[in-house]
């Protein structure tokens, strides 16, 4: 089971981290005016803390 957490673990951080550079992107692509849905720069935000909480209640499952 230890595993299959860290393997859970993992991809959840491999997520985030795309999501990070997706951002990125995305704000250098509203600042030259290039980005049309700005919204998608808050969605992203969201989806990242959203994995962020998910990570952080599953270790504390393991920790209790």
């Amino acid at each position: 089971m230890n595993k299959k957490a860290d393997i859970n673990k993992k991809k959840i951080q491999d997520e985030i981290l795309d999501l990070k550079k997706s951002l990125l992107n995305m704000k250098f692509q509203k600042s030259s005016g290039q980005l049309e849905k700005t919204s998608q720069i808050k969605i992203n935000r969201r989806k990242i803390a959203s994995l962020k909480t998910k990570l952080t209640l599953n270790m504390g499952d393991k920790n209790a």
